[in-house]
């Protein structure tokens, strides 16, 4: 007799909750994410067929279409969103080749260089370039003596999000790269192809999943990013500002709320095919340690356009970022460039309230959104239930939900009661977890599949229950990836603009958003002010961070980034 699926999976489920811990930690988690992921995106698309007079209406889609504004923004974000995705993912891309398969000194810069956009405001790279080719920049106006430069619009954002975004591609592609088998390539070469024969008929097709999803990453990261449009775009206005100006600047909440939703399928459809089916898709093969270390290439036809390349935009990338504590000192930029510390007294003056609220709210949040995450990555991977589908997906689409969706569903959702967190720490705190948890969670379950479950077993047979197994096997066993996962959790926490723009209020103030209200007012020497006691507050953060791990009894062991 064929055995019922359905009844299997309850058998299974009871077993599982038999321990009231898992099944108040299972059944918990699966109401938070209701609560705070699935339920504000439900309300963003019942907002946007609700007309003002309360009745069902699809006018706000049919205004996306027909509004000349709305479908602008919708054809330039689809159109900056794959010309940055194509430069980024090949910029990543020779950046990863140049790590894994070229004979250079200097590589770790490389990584230094890809840390840097995480640490630092997302508006960073669009500020510093205003500062360098803006009206009054140091190249275009001090040394080039232009007067009518102009930076903003289509081809600053281009640039601006590339050199943000192309780290991403470069960091998953080089452990791509690294993973082939040199004896694959070798054999190829031994057969008498060339080096660019076997780069294009063997290298490139065996990470070709790879190179889509970094260009589908970099695509999502594009068409969500706020903060760079609103500081470098001018009059090429996104989805992503577009919802803001709708919601906030014109109080039309119902198109907003449309355009929220038509970036949310967007996003969701190219995190789906990112997910499941790019992820299922791997040509890599590796098949235990390799006979022998791959043979680095040092043909200087190949070595120097490449790496010469790779080096360039390495100190490119620096320059823009060491830009910002350097403006921090210059009395008014393009003007005078004298020494000063006004800038500072300023920042602490009129942002100490907001530095303070910032790291506070982080700190609170932090903790948090690497437990939970270890939680969720212990049920995913350990345990088996119904309802364990519907944790791993929505606990993971909120990396994919573009943050100023996020930030309009909270308004919907918990501006009225029984829930009303609007103006409150709450709703700043929520917002935090909820983007910062997908890494989390990854990196939880990326420790887990490499932990023999045995272990776990074990110690459940001597009696231990499975909170005790958590506390005692797992999560020491995982205190990398916790760890990890803490420093993302703050560093997001310091630096997120697009979801809570929507949800400060007079209670509470955000550095990011100070910020950006500077670089708006081009006053770029409190923002650059800002921004470094920002980065200093991050680093600080993965010090102390890296400081107990090594007390945890993990000496060798260091967390830069997730």
């Amino acid at each position: 007799m064929k055995k019922n699926p359905f009844s299997s999976a309850i058998a299974t489920t009871r077993a599982t909750f038999r321990d009231p811990m898992v099944a108040i930690s299972a059944v918990g988690i699966i109401l938070l994410l209701f609560l705070f992921v699935v339920w504000p995106l439900l309300e963003v698309v019942k907002q946007s067929v609700i007309g003002p007079d309360g009745t069902a209406s699809l006018t706000a889609y049919f205004k996306i279409i027909t509004t000349r504004q709305n479908y602008q923004a919708f054809v330039n974000t689809m159109q900056l969103a794959i010309i940055v995705s194509i430069l980024a993912t090949i910029i990543g891309f020779l950046f990863a080749y140049c790590t894994s398969h070229l004979a250079i000194h200097g590589k770790k810069a490389f990584s230094l260089m890809a840390m840097l956009p995480m640490v630092s405001p997302p508006f960073s790279v669009a500020m510093s370039i205003i500062m360098l080719f803006g009206a009054r920049g140091l190249i275009s106006y001090t040394i080039l003596g232009m007067r009518d430069a102009n930076i903003y619009g289509f081809m600053g954002l281009v640039f601006t999000q590339t050199i943000s975004y192309f780290p991403i591609a470069y960091l998953l592609l080089a452990g791509m790269l690294q993973s082939i088998d040199p004896s694959i390539e070798d054999a190829a070469r031994d057969l008498g192809s060339s080096k660019w024969r076997t780069f294009r008929t063997v290298t490139v097709p065996l990470v070709r999943p790879g190179i889509a999803n970094a260009f589908l990453l970099v695509f999502i990261k594009s068409v969500a990013d706020f903060a760079n449009p609103m500081a470098i775009g001018g009059n090429y206005i996104t989805l992503a500002t577009q919802i803001y100006l709708q919601a906030i600047g014109s109080y039309d909440i119902q198109g907003g709320a449309a355009v929220a939703v038509v970036l949310l399928d967007i996003a969701i459809i190219l995190f789906i095919i990112s997910k499941y089916w790019l992820e299922k898709k791997s040509y890599v093969t590796i098949t235990g340690k390799a006979t022998q270390a791959r043979v680095l290439i040092r043909d200087r036809s190949i070595v120097w356009p490449v790496a010469g390349f790779c080096f360039l935009v390495t100190a490119i990338v620096f320059l823009i970022y060491i830009l910002i504590p350097i403006a921090s000192f210059i009395k008014v930029w393009g003007m005078n460039y004298s020494l000063t510390l006004d800038h500072y007294r300023y920042a602490f003056d009129v942002g100490g309230r907001a530095i303070k609220d910032t790291t506070m709210l982080a700190i609170i949040a932090t903790p948090i959104a690497g437990l939970l995450g270890m939680v969720i990555a212990f049920l995913v991977v350990r345990k088996k239930f119904i309802g364990r589908g519907f944790i791993n997906f929505s606990s993971l689409l909120s990396i994919a939900v573009p943050g100023t969706v996020i930030g309009i569903g909270y308004i919907l959702t918990f501006n009225t009661p029984p829930l009303q967190l609007t103006g409150t720490a709450a709703i700043l705190i929520a917002a935090f977890v909820v983007r910062a948890l997908p890494i989390g969670i990854r990196a939880g379950v990326s420790s887990l599949e490499q932990i023999d479950p045995a272990i776990e077993e074990a110690a459940a047979d001597l009696g231990s229950s499975a909170t005790k197994v958590f506390r005692t096997i797992t999560l020491p066993l995982i205190r990398n990836a916790f760890f990890g996962g803490l420093v993302y959790a703050f560093i997001r926490s310091m630096t997120s603009i697009s979801a809570v723009i929507f949800l400060v209020s007079a209670n509470y103030s955000l550095l990011t958003i100070l910020t950006l209200d500077q670089v708006e007012d081009s006053r770029y020497g409190v923002a650059s002010a800002f921004s470094t006691i920002l980065i200093l507050i991050v680093y600080a953060a993965i010090l102390i961070i890296n400081l107990m791990l090594r007390q945890m009894g993990s000496k060798n062991s260091t967390v830069n980034h997730p």
